[in-house]
């Protein structure tokens, strides 16, 4: 007998390409898409944020929120995203319609009244989802709130929740008084939710939810480490037999060379003549020259400490020093983008800054390019660096998180590997690295197969997607 089809109940505070700030938004608009062509169905939750328009979608109701002692409401307009899939925009003005999405004084209340609506939804219509998928510290007290004031409910009985953490450096740490601004069982704030002097949305996610998982294998592994925990390690390796590492995938229909509507030619491993063209295209759109023929390094990144961009920036002599040319494309910390500008002032004909959040322009960069940089002190998966294999721009990355499961080191030797990696996250570690690429560039025959090997590699979500499911399945039985 087929094993029945689920009703995932999946809220994240970002969903591209309504709300995005990073790749949380990319993974919920995919990873929902790829449960719903499986025969799933999906009702993803996104606050409506001022950048949204009004409404987003149909009416579909509206119900009081007890998150505090406000007589707070939720409107939900629902909006159908394919088969099997669908948005449900929840909407209260005072909280949500603001110009940025973090940030406020009263973050704690905003996306604890979010998680609460979206569990209000499903028990305001009778209706049961098999499993809730909670992301990030945002929605870290929801199943907080299931087991305390749901557990027993007629509709929501024992409801599970798989829990994804996508960077456990931002952790929803706010103030002990939280506890009775959210009238949660007072017993939590001095025990189970307690971090650091006040409390923890995300310590409530990892804790409350059946299963945990993580961005990548390699993060799983990371973040049960003091090194790379943020202080959260002994809390993640208490549940270590109940965490998994599920890679994030890439969304083909809109990062793939052969159909890109936004690069200046369409290619593909069988034929490669494209991306010269792409190239051309790239160095046009930065204001370089295409004269000498130097390979081009791509940046595509918020350009901030995590990312390793102060690296990059302070190696400008020796980047300089190099046959190579850069184009970078991202916003982030001032002295970072001050660092860049620098850069880009001494050598205008070989480095290009678009201090800017361009997602064609991405596209251009990650197609024209023929190195992609990525020197993350931590990456907890990584996404771009899986869109450049796909584009044959070979990925040079630091070795951590999700990088080290989707980077395999080249090795001319036997004509395997997709990229080059580094260990330590400073100057010396990346130009070697970079210089490693430099020269295996000059032979063009083995760097084609390069190419072509990156191109090969399958980060689609259909994979990911089943992880999920059995992932899904695992937490139902565990209540």
């Amino acid at each position: 007998m087929p094993a029945k089809k689920l009703h995932i109940g999946y809220v994240s505070a970002e969903l591209a390409p309504f709300a995005k700030t990073g790749g949380l938004a990319d993974t919920a608009a995919a990873l929902p898409k790829a449960l719903a062509r499986a025969g799933h169905k999906v009702t993803v939750f996104l606050p409506r944020y001022g950048q949204i328009p009004f409404p987003p979608g149909e009416f579909a109701g509206s119900v009081h929120v007890p998150v505090d002692d406000v007589n707070r409401s939720a409107g939900f307009y629902r909006r159908p995203l394919g088969r099997g899939l669908s948005v449900v925009f929840v909407e209260h003005p005072p909280l949500f319609d603001r110009p940025f999405l973090y940030g406020h004084d009263d973050d704690r209340l905003r996306f604890a009244f979010f998680s609460r609506a979206a569990i209000e939804y499903f028990r305001s219509r009778g209706e049961r989802p098999d499993v809730f998928h909670a992301h990030d510290w945002h929605t870290g007290l929801l199943p907080v709130f299931l087991k305390s004031f749901y557990w027993t409910d007629p509709t929501l009985y024992r409801s599970p929740t798989v829990f994804t953490i996508h960077n456990i450096a931002y952790q929803g740490n706010f103030g002990p008084e939280t506890v009775d601004l959210l009238r949660l069982p007072w017993h939590l704030g001095r025990d189970a939710l307690k971090y650091d002097g006040g409390v923890s949305y995300m310590k409530g996610g990892i804790l409350f939810s059946e299963a945990v998982t993580a961005v990548s294998p390699q993060y799983a592994r990371e973040i049960q480490t003091p090194e790379m925990g943020y202080g959260f390690d002994a809390i993640v390796r208490a549940r270590a037999s109940d965490l998994v590492g599920i890679l994030n995938g890439v969304d083909y229909d809109e990062w793939d060379p052969r159909d890109d509507a936004h690069i200046a030619k369409t290619y593909s491993p069988q034929d490669l003549s494209g991306k010269a063209e792409c190239k051309a295209d790239l160095l046009r759109e930065f204001g370089l020259s295409a004269d000498p023929g130097l390979p081009v390094i791509g940046v595509v990144s918020r350009l901030v400490h995590q990312k390793g961009f102060d690296i990059v920036v302070r190696a400008w002599h020796d980047l300089l020093s190099r046959p190579l040319r850069m184009v970078v494309l991202g916003t982030g910390e001032a002295a970072v983008q001050d660092g860049f500008r620098a850069l880009a002032a001494r050598a205008p004909d070989r480095f290009g800054v678009r201090l800017a959040y361009d997602e064609a322009l991405a596209h251009k960069v990650i197609a024209g390019s023929d190195l992609f940089l990525m020197p993350s002190r931590f990456e907890p998966c990584g996404l771009t660096q899986m869109y450049s294999l796909r584009y044959g721009t070979v990925p040079v990355v630091r070795a951590t998180g999700g990088l080290v499961d989707t980077v395999e080191p080249w090795d001319p030797g036997t004509d395997q590997g997709t990229g080059f990696r580094f260990e330590h996250a400073d100057g010396t570690g990346m130009m070697w690295a970079i210089d490693e690429a430099l020269a295996a560039w000059q032979d063009r025959e083995p760097w084609t197969r390069l190419m072509k090997n990156g191109m090969s590699r399958d980060f689609s979500w259909t994979r990911s997607a089943r992880q999920y499911v059995d992932l899904y399945r695992r937490a139902m039985a565990a209540v």
